[in-house]
């Protein structure tokens, strides 16, 4: 088992991109904004160390308007999958404002996708806003369970603390 993963980006899934053209184009004309996270390329069935981007995090409350996007910063989780972030410019510019390059602190890429949303309609920049090459993978993306239990475990230990009685709830 590795302790430690490459840092090195490989590039962004294709389904996460598409994830990413949708949700700018659904959220238009106001801005989108989220937070890429990475997973462990050999998690991907990749044969090579790195990292790819396969999700896109959305904040709870994050507020956007035709010119802007803010999210609170106090509800971004410290996220060890965490790798840059993703915003539309809904006139279609793809490049960095001065505002866009305030928040290019942490991470490594940031997208930028501009109106009409299409295919070539996004392009990736490093930190200091220099743009950057970022491939797209065609890979199986990991189906992300925040539950981790089904319906039948719930039922299975509902009726195993019934059978139980009242003081099974305090085990």
């Amino acid at each position: 088992m590795r302790l430690f993963r490459s840092d090195e980006l490989l590039g962004i899934a294709r389904e996460t991109l598409d994830f990413v053209l949708e949700a700018s184009e659904e959220t238009h004309p106001n801005e989108y904004m989220g937070f890429l996270r990475a997973d462990d390329a050999r998690k991907l069935d990749l044969d090579r160390d790195g990292q790819v981007i396969t999700d896109v995090l959305v904040i709870p409350g994050t507020e956007s308007s035709p010119t802007s996007a803010s999210v609170r910063s106090h509800m971004k989780p410290n996220d060890m999958r965490a790798v840059g972030s993703v915003h539309s410019h809904p006139n279609g510019a793809l490049r960095p404002s001065d505002a866009d390059l305030a928040t290019f602190g942490q991470g490594k890429v940031h997208i930028i996708v501009g109106a009409p949303y299409g295919w070539g309609d996004w392009k990736a920049f490093d930190n200091e806003g220099r743009q950057t090459t970022l491939d797209v993978l065609d890979v199986e993306v990991p189906d992300e369970h925040f539950f981790d239990f089904t319906q039948e475990d719930i039922d299975r230990e509902l009726d195993e603390r019934d059978r139980g009685g009242f003081l099974s709830w305090f085990r």
